[in-house]
């Protein structure tokens, strides 16, 4: 057997990362790591439901953001509450990008990765 265990994003503010996805998804720190001469801290974010978690890493010598690409990867959250979401998310300004026709739309977390909202289907 094999099954999901977490996903990681690099991170430049550490603590800016951990209250945007408090506040924009509602996952909370169910785990951390710090390095042993303070290099780098590691910190698992979930959701209180499911055993998935979201691994943020930070570098105590990163002082430029992360080059991410053409951000052809994302990470998705489905939801039962989907306008209440959008709704936060519009009051927040960090929808990035919407597809009416599919009933999705993603956002942007601090460093600028896509999170991808979709309702429960």
């Amino acid at each position: 057997m094999i099954e999901f265990n977490h996903f990681n994003f690099n991170v430049l503010n550490l603590e800016k990362s951990i209250a945007f996805y408090k506040e924009a998804i509602g996952l909370s720190v169910v785990r951390e790591k710090d390095s042993s001469d303070g290099s780098f801290k590691i910190v698992y974010l979930g959701d209180g439901r499911t055993g998935f978690t979201l691994e943020l890493t930070w570098m105590l010598d990163r002082k430029e953001p992360y080059n991410l690409g053409d951000e052809e990867f994302h990470l998705a959250f489905k939801t039962d509450e989907y306008d209440a979401f959008h709704k936060k998310h519009e009051e927040m300004g960090c929808i990035c990008y919407e597809n009416p026709s599919m009933g999705i739309y993603f956002i942007n977390d601090p460093d600028g990765y896509w999170i991808e909202i979709v309702p429960v289907r």
